[in-house]
């Protein structure tokens, strides 16, 4: 075994990621033997065509390659329109029935790359929103391809939970299985388009619909 595949192992997040994926393994295998709770779910064409204000101008298409990747139970995909007229926002919602025969939500982290789109800023901002008593934590991930620029949000829904990180979805999924017999999920993303200049009011103008559509969208996540 050559050094370099041992400082490898040696990383802390390989060590974290290996602990995960053993836990989940061992609930999986845990899981498996009982019967999953898969708890109602209303669908998501049924969200509202006006979100505090930003009214929908555009039911988007998925394609059914998209669809075969994904392998969600539910999709939605909408272009909004801002109160003001100045700013579109594309939301897409992919939701997961259960996780427990290897479908999970797609990381943009890993999508929009594949997609020709180059990373220029990935990091975390927490945001105020109604009905929850603390702000609820969001990726923020800024690309690029060509001349084109775009703010993306996104975050991971599960019961009475937000999280940002992948590594704490993968955690509270172990668990959820083994305390409430449940794998259900959702992955909301929103993305804007920007420009260099325009960057601080294009992320602005994100967190405001994330702020504006999370109440009238919790009906229809876990």
């Amino acid at each position: 075994m050559n050094s370099g595949f041992l400082s490898f192992l040696k990383r802390k997040d390989c060590q974290i990621l290996s602990a995960v994926l053993i836990l989940q393994t061992l609930a999986m295998y845990m899981v498996l033997q009982r019967k999953e709770t898969v708890p109602p779910h209303e669908t998501l064409a049924l969200a509202p065509d006006n979100l505090g204000g930003w009214r929908k101008t555009q039911e988007n298409v998925v394609e059914k390659e998209v669809q075969d990747v994904l392998k969600a139970d539910d999709l939605l995909n909408r272009t909004y329109l801002s109160p003001d007229g100045s700013r579109f926002a594309n939301l897409f919602v992919a939701y997961f029935d259960s996780q427990r025969t290897g479908k999970a939500p797609h990381s943009p982290k890993n999508c929009l790359p594949g997609a020709g789109w180059t990373p220029r800023i990935a990091d975390e901002i927490q945001i105020s929103v109604p009905g929850s008593p603390e702000p609820i934590p969001v990726n923020r991930y800024v690309i690029q391809k060509g001349n084109s620029q775009s703010v993306v949000l996104y975050w991971y829904q599960s019961y009475q939970r937000v999280v940002a990180s992948e590594y704490a979805a993968k955690i509270w999924l172990v668990l959820d299985s083994i305390r409430l017999n449940r794998s259900d999920t959702a992955m909301v993303r929103v993305v804007m388009a920007s420009s260099p200049e325009d960057l601080d009011k294009a992320t602005e103008s994100c967190v405001r619909f994330v702020q504006a559509s999370y109440p009238g969208l919790r009906p229809y996540l876990p």
